[in-house]
């Protein structure tokens, strides 16, 4: 029996959900990529830690996944296991008035209606944002002027083994778009954050407004993985692109958005390739006639 085919057996004798030969495509925002030779999606924590376990002892590095928002899978597939952080590890819950504790595989959207609900302040920028916690606190994600760390006070994770550790907020070394889990693989299952009292239907009014704008400016209607490139230090990358003219501009089925020149959008049948291909013509471009050279925010896989 080969070592895929043994985790296959222990991840179903575990609980997971199980597919073989999972088509990334339908696990990913872009609509792209080739197939996974494994998909596992652990129904809980412990799940999880005995799933990374196994992968470790069997000398395996599994690829860990939540909502596919920021990923770009190759179209040649995952010949490895993917680890789905999915809907077993959603729960959520208040831990005091103020303080509200999350799985990393909930959506932002879902957080910031709980808070909502609770009349609770300071996620609102986050409504909208088309990913999970787990990933958003491994990517540190923001928008309109708020980011994760600006309200996370802890998070707990699986480390490659299956241990688990915690840390604090001032141990994740986050940044823009980077966090500690970035450098190390940890695999981050829950996260605190401290929010403030507040009145119901201002938050419902500012998260209407970020979603509105989101709307308005951004491709939503097509496959994406949200903004393509990181801001450069001084400028907007989109404002970068559009400025060089390219706007429109195509790859097979990739383009760069006539909305949004910050976002590469799937528009028609367009493979990964393209958007790679296409991602480094507009890097090239920009460099040549701005002398910036954008840095994706996309993270490709493998």
């Amino acid at each position: 029996m080969s070592r895929a085919e043994k985790l296959d057996v222990f991840a179903r004798e575990i609980g997971c959900s199980v597919t073989v030969n999972a088509p990334m495509s339908e696990y990913t925002t872009f609509k792209t990529g080739g197939s996974a030779a494994l998909l596992a999606e652990p129904q809980n924590e412990k799940a999880l830690s005995l799933l990374l376990s196994k992968c470790a002892q069997e000398g395996i590095k599994p690829y860990i996944v939540g909502n596919g928002s920021n990923l770009l899978v190759d179209d040649g597939g995952i010949g490895s296991v993917v680890i789905k952080i999915g809907d077993g590890l959603s729960e959520i819950r208040m831990v005091d008035e103020t303080t509200v504790e999350c799985g990393a595989g909930l959506s932002l959207s879902r957080l910031c209606r709980f808070a909502l609900e609770k009349g609770l302040s300071g996620l609102e920028f986050a409504f909208g944002i088309p990913g999970s916690v787990g990933g958003a606190v491994f990517m540190n994600a923001g928008a309109y002027g708020g980011e994760m760390g600006d309200v996370l006070v802890s998070c707990r994770h699986l480390d490659q083994n299956g241990v688990p550790g915690e840390l604090s907020l001032n141990e994740m070394n986050l940044g823009y778009r980077k966090s500690i889990y970035r450098e190390t693989g940890f695999v981050v299952v829950s996260a605190r954050f401290k929010l403030e009292k507040g009145d119901k239907e201002e938050i419902k009014a500012k998260m209407d407004d970020f979603l509105s704008r989101r709307k308005s400016k951004q491709p939503l209607e097509l496959p994406s993985a949200g903004s393509t490139f990181k801001r450069p230090e001084g400028h907007f990358a989109g404002a970068l692109i559009e400025q060089c003219g390219l706007k429109g501009l195509r790859v097979g089925g990739a383009q760069v958005s006539e909305k949004h020149a910050g976002f590469i959008v799937n528009n028609t049948g367009a493979t990964s390739g393209d958007i790679v291909a296409l991602i480094e013509l507009v890097q090239k471009r920009v460099f040549e006639e701005t002398g910036i050279l954008l840095e994706p925010e996309v993270i490709k896989i493998p």
